[in-house]
């Protein structure tokens, strides 16, 4: 295959994505109404919501072409889609309305070298999902953990903390995600972080923050009862801790993404130097101020700012405020920082930290993607991108369900 001639042609069906995806559903539901369940499109929304992760996850794949990085990525993305129960044909017909729904679009673009090029591409990307998939039944990993809800935390009307028993250990790093689902929403899957390191329980917290008009974040919210059963996926994601005990760290959370980073610090022990940044974008959503006085009896060396905006001011002046508490705190070249929270402020972090002295090596944080779009994990995504954090911000959050 040809990278040149993917991204090329990629550029063009991409100016015409709207009508790409409504034409990719309609000829695969035409060809394969089997398969309708996997696809939860009956909002409008969903649709504008799977055309922007489709390409997105497209566009991620294609601009990698030759990172020897992305069939280790594409493993764990076949491995992780054992939870949609996709089988090798319902990739290939994937793959068969995808290459259709590109030549309809892609006009004179569009000739017998560029679909050669998109066959062969998609046939070893499927190639090793299919891969990924395999291994993972080979070592016994089931499709998704059942996992029992013991207990529920409320925090104001949106926001929930869920205590989760899964039936059968869940083996996962502290900063690592999992696919949730609920058995009444079949192929509605959604990331959360999982908030804790691994206990001898084996239970998990999950922080759940709803969105409006989100169909599966409202049934967590509202709905869920202790004794429920919510399905979990295989974890995945890489913001993992990477220091060592001799060198400090820094912790920045925003909204939800404290989950994250509340993970990574249960993973410190004392003799750790640590420094916490909690941000929120008004009182009301700082919820995370219990846990942090548990970890900071039994983290003597934690330093922590709590930062909201001020009484009566903008949300928006919670970051103004984080970036200039940064800039009032030294040593940044010792530190390694990890970030959780929403891509413009990890963008706005990031811009700042080399200046105050961090080295870009030591800067951690999800990868974003294009900013305002979700964690590209929808039951329609066949590739994928990895996941990132969210503010706990249900009125200025569309995109994540």
């Amino acid at each position: 295959m040809d990278p040149e001639i993917l991204r090329s042609s990629f550029a063009v069906v991409e100016r015409r994505a709207e009508f790409a995806v409504k034409y990719f559903y309609s000829h695969l539901f035409r060809h394969r109404p089997d398969l309708r369940a996997l696809f939860p499109l009956d909002l409008p929304q969903d649709m504008e919501r799977q055309r922007d992760r489709l390409f997105a996850a497209l566009a991620h794949v294609t601009e990698r072409l030759e990172d020897p990085g992305l069939p280790d990525y594409l493993r764990e993305l076949g491995r992780d889609h054992r939870k949609y129960l996709a089988e090798p044909e319902h990739y290939a017909a994937v793959g068969a309305s995808l290459i259709a729904a590109f030549a309809a679009v892609a006009g004179s673009a569009w000739n017998a070298e560029v679909e050669k090029a998109w066959c062969e591409a998609y046939e070893a990307i499927s190639d090793l999902m299919l891969q990924g998939a395999w291994e993972a039944q080979h070592r016994g990993e089931p499709p998704w953990w059942d996992a029992e809800v013991t207990a529920r935390t409320r925090h104001g009307d949106d926001l929930v903390v869920l205590t989760l028993r899964p039936r059968r250990p869940l083996p996962y790093s502290p900063g690592q995600y999992v696919g949730v689902n609920v058995p009444h929403l079949p192929g509605v899957w959604r990331p959360y972080s999982l908030a804790n390191a691994p206990r001898p329980d084996h239970t998990v917290d999950l922080h759940v923050s709803r969105v409006e008009d989100g169909v599966l974040s409202t049934a967590l919210v509202r709905q869920t009862r202790e004794g429920d059963i919510l399905r979990l996926s295989a974890p995945g994601g890489e913001l993992t801790l990477r220091s060592s005990v001799e060198r400090p760290v820094t912790l920045i959370a925003a909204g939800t993404g404290w989950a994250l980073v509340k993970a990574l610090l249960e993973q410190l022990d004392a003799s750790h130097e640590a420094r916490l940044f909690l941000v929120a974008r008004d009182i009301e959503h700082l919820y995370g101020r219990e846990a942090v006085e548990r970890l900071r009896h039994r983290l003597p060396r934690l330093a922590v700012t709590f930062i909201t905006p001020a009484p009566g001011r903008p949300r928006t002046q919670a970051t103004e405020r984080l970036l200039t508490a940064l800039g009032n705190r030294a040593g940044w070249a010792r530190h390694d920082v990890y970030l959780a929270g929403p891509p413009e402020l990890v963008e706005e972090v990031c811009e700042i930290l080399p200046a105050l002295g961090t080295p870009l090596e030591r800067i951690f944080h999800d990868v974003p993607g294009p900013a305002g779009q979700p964690r590209p994990l929808g039951a329609a995504e066949w590739l994928l991108g990895r996941p990132r954090p969210s503010w706990h911000n249900p009125s200025g959050r569309t995109a994540r369900t």
